[in-house]
């Protein structure tokens, strides 16, 4: 719990502290006073005045922030003052000093993706494991072992980058591309499939399994490598480097099968052939029983040897500076594009409302993403930061996007939208707001 709140309160502190670093450094540069900066909401913790009179301050609730500006529709401004209010600015320097705010957290998300790439990138090729029967790439003649080169025409390096790529597809119906190469041949070669409104409704989690493919694992060798004390193995009798190779009477070929099998006898009593020492011995076991979605599973507490990884699929790329930085303008557009292309496909009914996300999500990722290193934790935070920017240009009163919008009509109409349309559009858009909200914390509570 603590990791996930730390994970998130700093993933968060930074994203807002840039998005409310736009509004405030450009409002500056147009020559707006700004009466506070805050991070956060609710009671101040921690409050200093500047020497322009901005009081910057720390609040409560991290889940947000603002920058708030002087101006005349908000209280009385001194005459000396008036041309430093926020409204008595024209409509573009107003356009630009709320645009600064999601503009800076894509200019975060392009740092960011950086300095990951001068870290360097490794990853794991996407070399196919299995292919299931009736599905897409089932009309493909692409084989277990085969690696992916491209789908629909773009490039893919990674098991990333196809999740990527087939999350662009969402919804789509018609004959796409993939080529791959024979792992024997080494030869390149391509296919054609037919897709219609594939992987509607479906849960992006698992676009790969739906499209038909497995990545490719190494075999594991069901050979004990720890027994848990005081557990069914370990009443039962066995030992480190034993070889299970039967489980009553079935031949046991992988580690794997071996886990399916005992998950299937949750307090049933078992027979195990193992090879110890060059000589096969026979066990009796009765696994422990343990609940997991619902229902009982099987448990044994046992440990297998891990395999080795194949080496020649584990890839790395090193970038330079100059192209460390193409990589990140071109990484925070295509995780644009595809955020855009998401929320539109979810409007359209494509994809699942049920897939919207909440803080508690997006705590445990940012949680998962920090165990999974300092790389991971940067990717998260950069697609975060692009999704906040994105998000609040969504033309919803309440939201950046919606001010835009308004302030675009004033341009082309020549005067501002009037107080009364813009108090019900906000109401509309603060209703929309709270019920986005609602459903994504519902989702939230559903998925724990």
């Amino acid at each position: 719990m603590i990791q996930h709140v730390l994970s998130i309160i700093i993933a968060l502190g930074v994203l807002i502290t840039f998005h409310e670093f736009g509004h405030y450094f450009i409002a500056r540069k147009c020559g707006v006073k700004v009466l506070r900066f805050s991070l956060g909401f609710g009671k101040p913790i921690y409050r200093f005045v500047g020497k322009t009179g901005t009081e910057f301050t720390l609040a409560m609730i991290p889940l947000g922030g603002y920058v708030r500006m002087l101006d005349e529709r908000e209280g009385n401004v001194p005459a000396h003052l008036k041309g430093q209010a926020f409204n008595n600015k024209s409509v573009y320097q107003r356009f630009a000093i709320v645009a600064a705010g999601p503009i800076a957290n894509f200019i975060l998300a392009i740092i960011i993706y950086a300095i990951v790439a001068l870290m360097g990138i490794q990853y794991l090729a996407p070399k196919v494991g299995y292919i299931q029967a009736a599905s897409p790439v089932s009309q493909t003649n692409i084989q277990p072992g085969d690696e992916l080169i491209s789908i629909n025409g773009s490039s893919v390096n990674s098991w990333e980058d196809v999740n990527l790529v087939l999350a662009d597809l969402i919804g789509t119906s018609e004959t796409i591309n993939v080529r791959y190469k024979n792992e024997l041949t080494k030869v390149i070669s391509s296919d054609s499939l037919t897709l219609s409104r594939w992987a509607t409704n479906k849960d992006p989690s698992n676009l790969i399994r739906e499209f038909g493919l497995m990545p490719w694992q190494p075999k594991v060798v069901p050979i004990i490598a720890q027994v848990v004390a005081k557990g069914a193995a370990e009443k039962a009798g066995f030992q480190s480097g034993d070889k299970v190779i039967k489980a009553d009477g079935q031949l046991i070929k992988d580690w794997g099968q071996f886990v399916r099998f005992i998950q299937q006898h949750p307090d049933t009593r078992v027979s195990v052939e193992v090879i110890r020492v060059g000589r096969n011995t026979l066990l009796t076991m009765t696994p422990s029983s343990i609940e997991r979605g619902g229902s009982l599973i099987g448990y044994a507490g046992l440990a297998v040897v891990p395999p080795k990884l194949d080496e020649s699929l584990i890839r790395e790329r090193s970038f330079g500076p100059l192209e460390s930085f193409t990589y990140g303008v071109q990484q925070t557009w295509t995780m644009t594009s595809l955020t855009v292309t998401s929320i539109g496909k979810m409007l359209q009914g494509l994809i699942s409302i049920d897939n919207l996300s909440g803080p508690i999500t997006i705590a445990k990722v940012a949680s998962a993403s920090a165990d999974s290193g300092v790389s991971s934790f940067l990717k998260f935070m950069a697609y975060l930061s692009v999704s906040l920017g994105v998000l609040n240009l969504l033309p919803i009163p309440m939201l950046d996007g919606g001010h835009l919008l308004f302030f675009g009509i004033e341009a082309i109409r020549r005067k501002p939208v009037s107080e009364k349309i813009q108090n019900v559009a906000y109401r509309i858009g603060a209703s929309l707001l709270f019920t986005l909200m609602a459903v994504a914390i519902f989702n939230d509570i559903a998925r724990l």
